[in-house]
């Protein structure tokens, strides 16, 4: 089924460019089993393998994952410790295989909030994978949309006041450059498991016109299958922008 739905992909052509995935069900997977939450969390790392390996089968050029919000600093201590020491050890396991696979890794977020260890992983699978040319992996750490937004505002502010930048200049252009995604598109598909319904601070300004695919299934249990099944929906869709479509 996995080689069926990937040869309808390729066939079809027209695969997203940019497909970003909130990774949500983790602690539920969990639950359901009677396990810690950080069980859940440690089982779906297997599903990150799964969506990076899918993406580049299908030729998606860039992956962002939305891995730990600024909320999430929220929790209790002992899961959060749970969560960044997954994150350095995604970062030791996988990075030879990333590297093998051409996958370059950047981590996007408020990096300062993180430890000394968690924070020299992920400066070391950055480092280590800059090359990567078959797929770009974001991670976004420690994210919120509405501080992006906020940062990037400020940023803009202080040119002004500095008088070197004019306010009449300022443009999405302008603004765009002053985001975490800098430099690369807007996501064109973003999926979201687990079944619910909302964007959770992700991504605001980025995600203005993308389609959006909601899965039931929780995170751990997120297979290339399932990945391949969103990108087949995606495209059966007519991408408007805005626009009405001639009849």
């Amino acid at each position: 089924m996995v080689t069926d739905s990937l040869s309808q992909l390729l066939k079809n052509g027209d695969v997203p460019s940019h497909v970003a995935i909130i990774m949500d069900g983790n602690g539920r997977w969990a639950q359901q089993r009677g396990l810690p939450r950080h069980a859940g969390h440690r089982e779906g790392m297997k599903s990150v393998r799964e969506a990076v390996e899918g993406s580049i089968q299908a030729g998606v050029g860039i992956l962002t994952l939305f891995a730990f919000s600024t909320e999430n600093w929220k929790r209790p201590p002992r899961e959060i410790s749970a969560l960044m020491s997954l994150l350095e050890l995604y970062a030791r396991k996988e990075k030879a295989d990333l590297v093998s696979q051409g996958v370059e890794v950047k981590v996007l977020g408020e990096l300062d909030r993180l430890g000394t260890l968690t924070r020299r992983a992920v400066d070391g699978i950055m480092e280590d994978t800059v090359v990567g040319k078959s797929l770009r992996l974001n991670l976004m750490i420690s994210y919120s949309g509405r501080e992006e937004i906020v940062g990037a505002s400020r940023a803009l502010a202080r040119e002004v006041s500095d008088g070197r930048l004019d306010p009449d200049e300022i443009d999405e252009a302008r603004f765009q450059d002053m985001l975490f995604t800098r430099g690369f598109p807007d996501p064109d598909l973003l999926i979201r498991t687990s079944g619910e319904m909302r964007i959770s601070n992700f991504m605001l300004w980025q995600l203005a016109y993308t389609e959006i695919h909601i899965t039931p299934v929780l995170w751990p249990d997120f297979t290339r299958q399932h990945l391949f099944s969103a990108l087949l929906d995606f495209q059966g869709r007519e991408r408007r922008f805005g626009r009405v479509t001639s009849s």
